[in-house]
């Protein structure tokens, strides 16, 4: 197995200024490339701190994905520390200081001088082209590892990594097929539950089965070789009923496009009016082209549980759409929810029973429960079920 690393550089990075979302998506490409990742370092803008890491981690990694420092400033090291670290001195590359010069022309605009420090590179090393940014990546041999340099602009550094990245690592080395990842996400059911529910099923060779927990949401991920796929299909069917109806969504689509689809498919559009959402339920269907119609965001008024149900019905009247979600305000930990659909309209009540969450989290909970309430009805369920903490209180149809 190749062994993989990635160091993020950068005070910002290591002291929480900004989340290192690079980091996440390369371990998640990596791994559907058949390369998981063995180690995820951080370290600041200390070059001494740099070059004792590279050293470091030569000694012990395969492949090493260096992101960020190679930007333009005094506190960018990331070249300087390879140099150092692999003895050499800074080159400039001179095809690459020309492509910058172009980058500024073509956009009217003079390059600073602090720019030239973007394309000196150790001497050693092969250039690895960016064709997004003005940062030069590149590639140095240092002991056993295998290191490449790239920015840390998230757009610059995915388009090098597919592109110029992982191309070289095919023909360097000979890759494992990548490993079999079957998920499955589940609202409404703790992690603990679903355990231990899950435990007595006997997992194929080689097969692990993961939990990832993310307020509001559980996924479960069955995890092993290419070689057991067969056996973890034959597997899968006893997790889906273990998941039951808490089962919210499969792969990594998300229910929110898959409730587009699925509208899209019966040529029904939606209209939205939230108050304790805030929005953020039309926020979640616009993102994915679901087929809107009107949306709303009203402040809070009270509203009983009736009022709501024909305030829905109401709105999709007026919006002229065949189905609406209307979500009402927190009175007194409770909630209510209506749905008007072709086939009647449907008014759901709840009330929370644990308050401690945070207001976004609280919100987060509430949207998909209005999009639950959504899927069910288009599976032919009753519209109502229990959430955990959340729970109902009254279930009308109008």
């Amino acid at each position: 197995m190749i062994k993989v690393e990635m160091l993020s550089t950068g005070d910002e990075v290591l002291h929480g200024q900004i989340i290192d979302t690079n980091a996440a998506w390369l371990a998640d490409y990596f791994f559907n490339q058949g390369l998981p990742m063995s180690r995820r370092n951080t370290v600041g803008d200390s070059l001494e701190d740099l070059i004792a890491v590279l050293k470091e981690r030569s000694e012990q990694a395969d492949v090493l994905i260096v992101n960020g420092g190679l930007g333009p400033t005094s506190d960018d090291l990331s070249a300087l520390a390879a140099a150092t670290a692999a003895g050499v001195e800074l080159v400039m590359h001179q095809e690459w200081l020309a492509h910058m010069e172009r980058f500024f022309a073509e956009r009217g605009r003079e390059m600073a001088p602090s720019n030239r420090k973007q394309a000196l590179i150790p001497a050693t090393s092969e250039m690895v082209d960016n064709p997004v940014g003005t940062a030069c990546g590149f590639a140095l041999q240092l002991n056993r590892c295998l290191m490449f340099f790239t920015p840390g602009v998230p757009s610059e550094f995915k388009v090098m990594v597919e592109q110029q990245i992982m191309p070289r690592l095919r023909e360097r080395f000979v890759l494992p097929e990548p490993p079999v990842c079957l998920r499955l996400t589940t609202f409404g059911r703790s992690e603990s539950e679903l355990a231990q529910s899950l435990e007595p099923i006997p997992l194929p060779e080689g097969a692990v089965m993961g939990y990832r927990s993310s307020m509001p949401i559980i996924e479960l991920k069955l995890t092993g070789p290419a070689s057991q796929r067969q056996a973890m299909e034959a597997v899968w069917p006893q997790v889906q009923r273990v998941a039951g109806e808490s089962a919210i969504f499969e792969g990594t689509e998300g229910l929110p496009a898959q409730l587009a689809e699925r509208l899209r498919a019966q040529s029904l559009n939606i209209a939205v009016s939230e108050q304790f959402t805030a929005g953020l339920l039309c926020l979640q269907l616009a993102s994915v082209q679901a087929p809107l119609g009107n949306s709303e965001v009203l402040s809070s008024r009270p509203e009983t549980l009736a009022q709501l149900t024909g305030r829905a019905k109401a709105f999709a009247l007026q919006a002229g759409s065949a189905v609406a979600l209307v979500v009402g305000s927190l009175d007194d930990e409770q909630l209510n929810f209506a749905l008007h659909t072709p086939k009647g309209t449907y008014g759901l009540q709840v009330k929370f029973s644990v308050t401690r969450y945070a207001l976004r989290t609280r919100q987060e909970v509430c949207a998909m429960m209005a999009l639950n309430m959504l899927r069910r009805w288009l599976n032919g369920w009753d519209v109502a079920a229990e959430h955990g903490w959340v729970n109902v209180v009254d279930v009308i149809r109008a």
